[in-house]
């Protein structure tokens, strides 16, 4: 039976915008992301912050979402979110996640796993402080993740929160942030021929980095 579906098998593109190299590339992987993520900004492109957060539940079946990256430093990457989520609830029970990053006009990955941890209540509080007041309102409008009649639920909601703390609503307590503690990074480059270049570092017991080429 013929079908208007398209032929995705024979969908090609070839990879040739940049390449990365060892000797190009740093020793902290952390740099290397900062390098990119700063290209990728520079380049406007289409939301570069944001990235897909895969985490793993109790059933051990794994579940994914774009989440933005708000903030990375020596100690990690951060994000912000409702802890009764969905994400929230499986990191509850198995605290380690993978993140990645695609950006598709550079013909870049990066992919980051490790430990996730929340972050203090001060980091909360002080990025929540920042949020518009819209965003601020939702974060208690909305039961993140659970099923709810229909769009009217969550206006209604808002409209409550709105009267109750007008210009200044507080941190709600099931609202923080989250961040990922690295053990171990890939930067992925498409290149020509489909021989891209992949470098993985690995946490290493005296906190440095192993930096190794992976074939593709």
């Amino acid at each position: 039976m013929k079908t208007n579906r398209p032929d995705i098998a024979s969908l090609r593109k070839s990879y040739e915008r940049a390449e990365l190299d060892e000797s190009a590339s740093h020793q902290d992987p952390m740099q290397q992301f900062d390098r990119w993520l700063n290209e990728a900004i520079t380049s406007e492109i289409p939301e570069p912050n944001a990235m897909t957060l895969a985490t793993v539940g109790s059933d051990l079946r794994p579940s994914t979402r774009v989440v933005l990256i708000k903030g990375y430093d020596e100690r990690g990457i951060s994000w912000y979110t409702n802890y009764d989520s969905r994400k929230g609830r499986q990191l509850a029970g198995n605290p380690f996640a993978a993140l990645q990053f695609h950006w598709v006009e550079l013909e870049r990955v990066v992919r980051i796993e490790g430990r996730v941890e929340k972050v203090s209540d001060e980091e909360s509080d002080a990025y929540f402080a920042t949020r518009p007041l819209d965003s601020r309102i939702g974060a208690w409008a909305s039961p993140q993740s659970q099923v709810i009649d229909g769009r009217s639920v969550l206006v209604t909601n808002a409209a409550y929160y709105g009267t109750k703390f007008l210009l200044q609503p507080p941190r709600p307590p099931h609202w923080g942030g989250y961040r990922l503690v690295p053990e171990q990074w890939e930067f992925w480059q498409g290149r020509k021929s489909r021989l891209h270049d992949r470098l993985r570092y690995q946490r290493q017991p005296d906190g440095s980095w192993l930096r190794e080429r992976l074939a593709p």
